[in-house]
């Protein structure tokens, strides 16, 4: 239970900070910034006890990898999508509540093709810098993952809103940042680059990089 706690409680902040600066906040590098930095602080936060996936395509692609549970992977999926409805409720009922919001309106392909790549990005990311015996006890996998996220909300922002992330695509349709109508395209493209993220990382790396976990040990190791 403790993991799905974690999960609820990174991903409400991620997609808090995503609404807090995302509607009213004004223009300019704030949102990116402060997105990027909570993603960081979180996994940071909760890694130890959950992973700190926060992200349902992020939980996909390590479930492929194998170090994840398959029974754990409904439950991180429903603490991680009502994390981040919590969150979008908070912000648009109350703490930015009656403040206009104009629904972005992205070109199909474009968003397509934006949120793949930099959903790939950031589950590779992951994947290489959280999970690969090549890189186990670091430091810096928390940095890492928090600015691929930063860097893709500057650089395609403005093209797809810049989700990366299924559970971030429920929130930001709560808010009204996206029309519900643009759902799919978040779900398609994510959940699609998490599974090739994995694959491709399976392909790259030694066979013995793939080392299963018991149950009742993080899905995937952070530092001590």
């Amino acid at each position: 239970m403790n993991k799905y706690i974690a999960e609820f409680i990174g991903t409400f902040f991620l997609v808090l900070t995503i609404g807090c600066t995302g509607i009213g906040a004004g223009a300019g590098v704030i949102a990116p910034l402060a997105i990027g930095a909570a993603l960081m602080v979180m996994v940071y936060a909760g890694g130890h006890i959950s992973g700190g996936h926060y992200n349902p395509a992020v939980t996909v692609g390590i479930l492929i990898r194998g170090k994840l549970q398959a029974a754990d992977a409904v439950p991180y999926w429903i603490a991680q999508f009502a994390g981040a409805a919590v969150a979008a409720l908070l912000v648009s009922k109350f703490l930015r509540a009656g403040v206009a919001v104009t629904p972005i309106a992205p070109h199909v392909g474009a968003a397509l093709l934006a949120e793949f790549l930099f959903t790939f990005a950031l589950v590779y990311v992951v994947l290489n810098s959280a999970t690969a015996e090549g890189t186990s006890g670091n430091s810096f996998y928390g940095l890492a993952i928090g600015m691929t996220v930063m860097t893709g909300a500057f650089a395609v922002g403005d093209i797809s809103g810049g989700a990366f992330n299924p559970a971030v695509a429920l929130g930001i349709s709560i808010l009204g940042i996206s029309d519900w109508a643009n759902i799919w395209i978040y779900l398609v493209a994510n959940f699609a680059a998490g599974v090739i993220a994995a694959v491709v990382f399976q392909m790259i790396n030694p066979p013995l990089q793939v080392t299963p976990i018991a149950t009742d040990e993080p899905p995937y190791e952070t530092p001590a």
